[in-house]
C-alpha cells in the first residue's frame, strides 16, 4: 500500500484547505481508494421521500454518477462523525435532523468504507453547499437503480436496501438489572436507576455489535426503552432514551411495550433474567436476553 496525494482538483474541493487524511490509498494492484483514514457516507432515510442521494461532480472521482453524501475521514474520526460532517458539508443535513440505524462497513485491511444508514427524524431540505455535489435528490428506494450509480454504491445497495425495514428495539428491566447487584442500590433507587441510564445513553450513542443482536453488518443503534417501576420512577429522563414509567407492576408495562413495538414492525429484544416475564415477552415475540448480557456490552 502507498499514499498518494490527490492531483490537482479530484476529487475534494479544489479550492479549500486539504486535511491530511486527503489522499489516495493505493493497493499492491494499483487500485485506489480516496481517504488516507478511510471514507464515510451517510444514507439518509426518510419516511415519506426515501433515500437521499447526491449527483456528483464531473472532476470527482467516478464523476457525475449518483451516490451518497461522503467522503474521506479524519484521523481519529469515527464512522458516524465522518459521515455527519461530511453530508453536512456536501448536502446541508443538519446532525440533529438524523438518528443513525446501523453501520455497514466494506473492508479491504489496508482501506474502508463505512455507510451509516440513519432515519430522518426532523424534516429537512438538502442544500448543495459545496463544489462536490452536482444536484441532490429525494429518491424512492425502488427507484435508486434507474439513476447511473457509483460502482461502490451500486454493488452495496442491494444490501443495503434488503435492511432498510430491519428496525431494532431494545427494552430494558430495570428493576432486574439494578438488582442484579448487590452495591447498595435499595438505599437510594432513584440513583441506581439514574446510573444505569446513563450507562444506557452512551451505549445507545456507540451501538451494539451486530453479533450481539444477531443481525448482518457491522454495528446497530437499537431504539432503546427503559422500563422503570417504584421510586426508580423518580430518575431523571437522559437523552437518546426513551424512558417508560410504569404506574403500577413493572412487567406488565415491559410485556406491553414489547407488544407494541412489535406491532409497529420493530424487532424487540428485552434485557431481563427474570424467567416469568421471559416466558411473557417471548409470546408476544420478542427475544430475550439476561442481564449478564447487557453487562458485557456496558
Amino acid at each position: 500500500m502507498t499514499i498518494e496525494p490527490p492531483a490537482p482538483g479530484e476529487p475534494r474541493r479544489p479550492d479549500g484547505p486539504r486535511d491530511p487524511g486527503d489522499a489516495w490509498v493505493v493497493t499492491a494492484d494499483g487500485t485506489r481508494y480516496w481517504g488516507r483514514f478511510g471514507a464515510a457516507g451517510l444514507l439518509a432515510l426518510d419516511p415519506a421521500r426515501g433515500v437521499l442521494l447526491q449527483h456528483r461532480v464531473a472532476w470527482s472521482h467516478h464523476g457525475d454518477t449518483w451516490a451518497l453524501p461522503g467522503g474521506a475521514r479524519h484521523q481519529g474520526e469515527s464512522a458516524c462523525d465522518g459521515a455527519l460532517r461530511e453530508s453536512a458539508e456536501e448536502a446541508g443535513v443538519p446532525r440533529a435532523s438524523v438518528r443513525p440505524r446501523l453501520i455497514s462497513v466494506f473492508d479491504i485491511g489496508v482501506w474502508s468504507y463505512a455507510t451509516v444508514v440513519a432515519d430522518v427524524v426532523d424534516p429537512f431540505e438538502p442544500v448543495i453547499s459545496d463544489p462536490e455535489s452536482r444536484e441532490l435528490a429525494w429518491v424512492a428506494a425502488e427507484a435508486v437503480t434507474e439513476f447511473p450509480l457509483h460502482p461502490g454504491f451500486q454493488a452495496t445497495w442491494p444490501r443495503l436496501q434488503a435492511l432498510l425495514q430491519t428496525r431494532p428495539a431494545l427494552v430494558v428491566d430495570a428493576a432486574n438489572v439494578v438488582g442484579s447487584t448487590p452495591d447498595g442500590w435499595w438505599k437510594d433507587r432513584p440513583g441506581a436507576a439514574g446510573r444505569l441510564l446513563q450507562r444506557l445513553a452512551v451505549l445507545a450513542e456507540r451501538g451494539l455489535p451486530a453479533s450481539a443482536l444477531d443481525l448482518p453488518e457491522h454495528t446497530w443503534f437499537p431504539e432503546v426503552h427503559v422500563v422503570l417501576e417504584g421510586a426508580a420512577r423518580e430518575a431523571v429522563d437522559v437523552d437518546g432514551l426513551e424512558v417508560v414509567r410504569a404506574d403500577g407492576h413493572g412487567d406488565d408495562v415491559i410485556v406491553a411495550e414489547a407488544g407494541r413495538l412489535r406491532e409497529t414492525g420493530r424487532e424487540v429484544h428485552v434485557v431481563t433474567s427474570d424467567r416469568g416475564l421471559a416466558d411473557r415477552v417471548s409470546a408476544v415475540g420478542a427475544r430475550v436476553h439476561p442481564v449478564s448480557w447487557l453487562r458485557d456490552l456496558t
